[in-house]
């Protein structure tokens, strides 16, 4: 039971909600909200394992760029991919160069957030992607820069796509992403 009392004082250390209802983050700046149609999505970064990371979905998220942008690959169990703003469908990145890996021994726990890449370990550029459940394969292996703290619900609500593939027909979309700190 004091393993339980520990985790949700924790949590009420990193978050707090005031008497509207929102989220309040003890680091708005290195906190973002995803709005989905069925509510936000609250990840607070890790600019301490990934500072290079972190700064690219902050310096996305300002300039709109994943304002509309679609879960193009939702796998059953596995994650929830997206970030592809400039082709929508997982092929694309945005204008801005690849980043170098910032591999950690941080784990891919259910809502971990890890950048998206191709087999070149240092291609990372906008796409990232939200853990539904333990994934440890990809530990030490993409750069973990985030964790959902609220709102999980509703990635676990996302369509989901072909078996296999995870690539969805008429994908749910991210309307918008913030820092909070501009909120």
């Amino acid at each position: 039971m004091n393993f339980i009392k520990i985790i949700f004082s924790l949590f009420f250390l990193i978050t707090a909600v005031n008497a509207e209802g929102e989220y309040m983050s003890k680091d708005p700046e290195n906190t973002i909200q995803i709005e989905l149609t069925s509510g936000n999505v609250i990840i607070e970064l890790m600019p301490d394992i990934a500072p290079n990371h972190s700064t690219r979905i902050k310096e996305l998220a300002r300039e709109g760029f994943y304002d509309g942008v679609p879960f193009h690959r939702v796998i059953e169990g596995f994650m929830a991919q997206t970030g592809d703003g400039e082709n929508r469908n997982g092929t694309g990145g945005s204008d801005k160069p690849d980043l170098k890996n910032e591999f950690s021994n941080t784990s891919h726990l259910r809502g971990t957030v890890s950048m998206a890449r191709t087999a070149d370990p240092d291609s990372a550029n906008s796409q990232f992607f939200i853990c539904f459940d333990a994934a440890p394969h990809l530990d030490g292996q993409y750069t973990v820069f985030g964790q959902v703290i609220e709102g999980m619900e509703f990635v676990d609500g996302l369509k989901r796509g072909a078996p296999g593939s995870g690539t969805v027909d008429d994908p749910d979309e991210m309307v918008s992403v913030k820092v909070l700190a501009d909120l």
